[in-house]
C-alpha cells in the first residue's frame, strides 16, 4: 500500500470515552495527561507513535479521514498530542467517508486499490470498500498487528 488513512476517534485516540466533538475544550496538560474542561483524559492508543514512525520510515503517505462536527477541536488535539506532523493530508469535516476519499484520491492521484483505511465504525468500512479501498475494522484502537500486513 502507498497510502494509509486513519479515522481519529476510537482509532488513533480515545477522547475520554467519547468523540472529540463531544469533549469540552479548551484542552490542557496536567501531570502529563491531556484533559478537557470536564476532566476527560484524552490519549493516543499505545502504539500510534510507533505506527506513524514506521510508516514515515517506509516512505508511506499518511492521511486522516474524520467525520467530526468540530474540525477545529480535532486539529487542536492533533497538535496537542504531537501527531499533526505525520499527516500529508487531513480531511476533517462532517461528511461521508466517500467524500473524504474522493478528495484524498484527487490530492494524491493514487488509485483506491493502493490505499488502506482504518476505522472503528463498520458502516465506514463498508462504504469505503465499495470504492476499492482496502478497509480494516479497528476495535479498541489501532495496533501494529493491524497495520503490518499492509506494509508489503
Amino acid at each position: 500500500m502507498k497510502l494509509f488513512v486513519f479515522d481519529l476517534d476510537f482509532t488513533l485516540w480515545n477522547a475520554g470515552d467519547t468523540w472529540c466533538d463531544s469533549t469540552n475544550p479548551p484542552y490542557f496538560w496536567k501531570n502529563n495527561k491531556l484533559s478537557d474542561q470536564s476532566g476527560r483524559w484524552i490519549r493516543l492508543y499505545p502504539e500510534v507513535l510507533e505506527i506513524m514512525n514506521l510508516l514515515k520510515e517506509k516512505n508511506k503517505f499518511i492521511a486522516v479521514a474524520s467525520r467530526t462536527y468540530e474540525p477545529g477541536w480535532a486539529q487542536d488535539l492533533l497538535q496537542l498530542l504531537d501527531i499533526d506532523k505525520y499527516f500529508d493530508l487531513k480531511e476533517i469535516y462532517p461528511s461521508t467517508k466517500v467524500h473524504h476519499f474522493k478528495n484524498i484520491q484527487n490530492h494524491f492521484g493514487i488509485p483506491y486499490s493502493e490505499m488502506v483505511f482504518f476505522d472503528d465504525e463498520y458502516r465506514n468500512i463498508v462504504e469505503v470498500e465499495k470504492l476499492g479501498v482496502h478497509a480494516q475494522f479497528v476495535k479498541n484502537g489501532i495496533t501494529l498487528k493491524i497495520v503490518k500486513p499492509f506494509l508489503k
